[in-house]
């Protein structure tokens, strides 16, 4: 069971502070050339998008190792706890931020990840109008859905609202569609 949902907030902090940093600054232009080089490599923005998911799901595949190695969070109790968990520490974690977790479904299966203008991954970008259909964060869905495919939740992420559309805040939507059943490569033979 990961730690109580009060103690969550402190456990990305601290987490935080024994992850390798790196200036936001970087990171934002090296995200921002790698999007640029996508919309010259495939010129059609759902393509776009759909590389853009690609690359977060083998990220989050990666990631959600280092996640549960670097932080005292074990398995959640429900996938309430599992937003808290993506909203508090893994968010804190790897971007420095955190999400609010918002607009639950009436059956626990369906949430919106709100994100804020202090987004590093969105900081200093403008999209030009013949780019506005791009999810510019779209690698954000890709992560999430990777992630929690290695802890066996297969969801499905929507990108709904953006900063950069001239929305509030950037929301992602996250919907549970199924609890897998663990598959281990070893039989009891």
């Amino acid at each position: 069971m990961a730690a109580p949902q009060k103690n969550l907030a402190r456990v990305g902090e601290q987490t935080l502070s024994k992850m390798d940093k790196i200036n936001a600054e970087v990171f934002t232009l090296t995200y921002g050339s790698m999007v640029q080089q996508l919309i010259k490599d495939y010129e059609e923005v759902g393509e776009v998008n759909a590389q853009l998911e690609s690359m977060g799901h083998g990220m989050g595949q990666r990631l959600i190792d280092e996640l549960l190695a670097k932080s005292s969070v074990g398995s959640c109790a429900d996938f309430r706890e599992t937003s808290e968990v993506i909203a508090k520490v893994g968010f804190k974690m790897f971007l420095g931020i955190t999400a609010s977790v918002v607009n639950w479904s009436s059956d626990d299966s369906e949430f919106s990840l709100l994100l804020g203008e202090d987004n590093p991954i969105v900081d200093m970008v403008e999209l030009p109008d013949k780019h506005r259909g791009i999810k510019y964060c779209n690698v954000l869905c890709g992560v999430i859905q990777g992630a929690l495919e290695m802890v066996n939740l297969r969801v499905e992420c929507d990108y709904v609202k953006c900063v950069l559309w001239g929305d509030e805040a950037t929301e992602i939507r996250v919907r549970l569609v199924e609890r897998m059943e663990a598959v281990y490569p070893f039989g009891d033979d």
